[in-house]
């Protein structure tokens, strides 16, 4: 099995969360990686990007993006490397990186042309797994008029009963074995499918190796990524206070705004989507959790009444309670219990509003 070494291959790394992306930078150098270009945004990601062409640069071997960002996000950096006449390599192999990782997220990353997904919260074995998903297993690309990006199946598995859904089988499709020269079908019902070499690998292991041979790394690189992980729990506790303190301030500037809370409630769901993604990376699943059902009880279209701001306030006490008392893991019984306080807590607020609109009814039919 060939041993892969990084300290050729060039990386982009793209991610709005100042700590999340020293994060990242750390765990791609404990595993090798030198040539590391750090980006706080998609705009900043385009710009460089066509410097990049205009130099006649081949471009970063490897973009790792954040889905959420401003003023360009994951997505539209991803379909403008895709599609751009600007970008130095349409092909690049593309890691879209979020704490949303529901099914709706990871469809839009792979429609839009991502290579992978990497979800957080992560640890250096998911960031490892995923470098080696891109490396050894590389997607073909497909052209249509339509589209442009890595094959979206995965699998070539006839479909159940024989019953064949696709309109196009590989056998219909022109293969194309190199990329200089990209014109896009003339025909709805044309496929193009490209197979270039992949040069990702040969970088990684230091020239051609057997098509069927698959790389790794050594195991002590991976185990000290962890520990560098470990090592920034510390950082991690003062960021999160940070976050819980603003979603706090915004708490408050809803309560205070009563008809003009929308903003305010757009914010409290991207902190929630931040601390969703980084509690189980630090070793604070309980945050996680507490950001997931925060986000999902924030997203557009939610609520905005004093109810609403009374659970997000009670999401940020529990958070503040696992932080403080350092609950790591799950927590066990005492994990449990900040659970079962803050579903409570949300009953009994929901029970307050329903009660009120009841209220409200026979005043106004009174």
């Amino acid at each position: 099995m060939a041993v892969y070494k990084f300290d050729r291959v060039s990386v982009m790394v793209c991610e709005d969360n100042a700590f999340v992306r020293r994060t990242l930078e750390d765990v791609l150098r404990q595993f090798g990686f030198e040539r590391i270009t750090l980006l706080k945004n998609g705009q900043e990601a385009i710009e460089s990007l066509k410097l990049l062409k205009q130099a006649k640069n081949p471009g970063p071997d490897l973009i790792i993006a954040d889905l959420v960002m401003a003023p360009i996000n994951g997505l539209l950096l991803c379909r403008w490397c895709r599609s751009a006449k600007e970008t130095p390599n349409r092909m690049v192999p593309f890691i879209m990186l979020s704490g949303a990782a529901d099914q709706d997220y990871v469809g839009s990353a792979r429609d839009l042309g991502a290579t992978e997904f990497l979800a957080k919260p992560f640890s250096g074995e998911t960031i490892y797994k995923k470098l080696l998903e891109v490396i050894d297993f590389p997607r073909q690309f497909v052209m249509t008029q339509n589209y442009f990006g890595p094959d979206r199946r995965r699998k070539k598995d006839p479909p159940p009963d024989d019953n064949e859904r696709r309109e196009k089988t590989e056998e219909d499709c022109t293969v194309v074995y190199s990329a200089e020269k990209m014109t896009k079908p003339k025909s709805d019902s044309d496929v193009f499918l490209f197979k270039p070499t992949n040069y990702l690998r040969e970088k990684c292991a230091g020239g051609k190796i057997n098509p069927m041979e698959r790389g790794e790394m050594p195991t002590a690189l991976i185990e000290e990524a962890e520990k560098k992980l470990e090592r920034a729990t510390l950082d991690f506790t003062k960021w999160a206070q940070d976050y819980l303190g603003r979603l706090s301030d915004l708490c408050t500037q809803a309560l205070l705004e009563p008809g003009r809370r929308t903003q305010q409630f757009v914010e409290i769901n991207q902190v929630a989507l931040e601390l969703r993604g980084q509690g189980g990376t630090f070793g604070y699943p309980l945050i996680s959790v507490f950001g997931k059902m925060l986000f999902d009880s924030t997203r557009d279209g939610c609520r905005e009444d004093d109810a609403q701001v009374e659970i997000v306030k009670a999401h940020v006490d529990a958070m503040r309670a696992v932080l403080r008392e350092k609950i790591a893991g799950d927590g066990g019984e005492i994990g449990k219990e900040l659970i079962k306080a803050l579903r409570e807590g949300i009953e009994k607020q929901e029970k307050a509003r329903k009660a009120a609109i009841e209220e409200m009814k026979q005043q106004a039919g009174g």
